[in-house]
């Protein structure tokens, strides 16, 4: 098991964002002794607080863990204006300053699969290695389930807490078996919502997936209603040299819906070779 995280608020890029770090556990109290080449950088999907990854977290005792609330999302304030991919990738940047980061591996879930994404294009010396899961290259994704795409439109369907439960108990798992525990889920702010729609509507990777030169892993599920499986399909054979682990049954959070199986194509990745296969 990880450490505890520690949350605390930190001013960066001229927001306020709420901040979590999962410090590795030490040596003698775990099994895999290996020393983590970079922190572990994880960023969830559209209106995730970062209570919703711990059960990632707690499964990588090896790794320091590093994430924030986006703006309007968990304890993060609302935007005071909105927010781009790219600028999100730049605040992600500035915050590894503050913490006197050079390099770190990227794990991008749903929509912050996006910032990552960005991220590795724009700061390509400070990545490591790179993890896309249930995501997608934004403007060009194959749509899903149309009766889920319109309802993620109309923010007060996530942000008043008894509607909140129920969407995203259809959101989330996504068409999956089996079922994601929403018990650490808050609702983000109506603004938080709505900004975090706007900047990946206006936003694509697809011009530079094939100049990102890292080892990169993409991940997903056959039965992810949200992003289809064709998405990843797409990253797959635009980012050179990448490798492709499908599993099924999961929905669209497969990593919280099974997330041993995912752990472990996750460590077997970032603590391999350097090239993906």
């Amino acid at each position: 098991m990880a450490t505890p995280p520690r949350f605390t608020m930190i001013g960066v890029a001229g927001r306020r964002l709420r901040v979590g770090q999962w410090d590795p556990q030490p040596a003698e109290k775990r099994a895999d002794t290996a020393r983590a080449a970079h922190p572990l950088v994880v960023l969830g999907g559209l209106g995730m607080n970062m209570e919703m990854l711990e059960p990632i977290a707690e499964r990588l005792p090896c790794r320091r863990i590093i994430s924030f609330d986006m703006p309007g999302i968990g304890g993060s304030p609302d935007p005071i204006f909105p927010y781009t991919i790219p600028h999100m990738a730049l605040t992600l940047a500035a915050l590894l300053d503050r913490l006197r980061i050079d390099a770190v591996d990227l794990l991008g879930i749903s929509w912050g699969g996006a910032v990552v994404q960005q991220f590795a294009f724009q700061h390509r010396a400070r990545t490591g290695k790179l993890v896309l899961a249930a995501t997608s290259a934004g403007g060009t994704m194959i749509p899903g389930n149309p009766s889920m795409i319109s309802k993620m439109l109309d923010p007060m369907e996530y942000s008043v807490e008894k509607a909140l439960r129920r969407n995203l108990a259809a959101l989330y798992n996504g068409g999956g078996a089996d079922r994601v525990s929403l018990n650490a889920a808050t609702a983000p702010s109506p603004l938080g919502w709505s900004c975090q729609l706007a900047a990946f509507a206006g936003w694509s990777s697809a011009p530079f997936l094939p100049l990102l030169g890292m080892p990169a892993l993409i991940m997903a599920d056959e039965d992810d209603q949200l992003i289809p499986p064709a998405n990843a399909h797409f990253l797959h054979n635009a980012i050179p040299g990448s490798a492709l682990e499908m599993s099924q049954g999961g929905g669209h959070l497969f990593m919280l819906a099974q997330p041993d199986a995912f752990i472990a194509k996750l460590h077997r990745f970032l603590e391999g070779s350097d090239s993906a296969s």
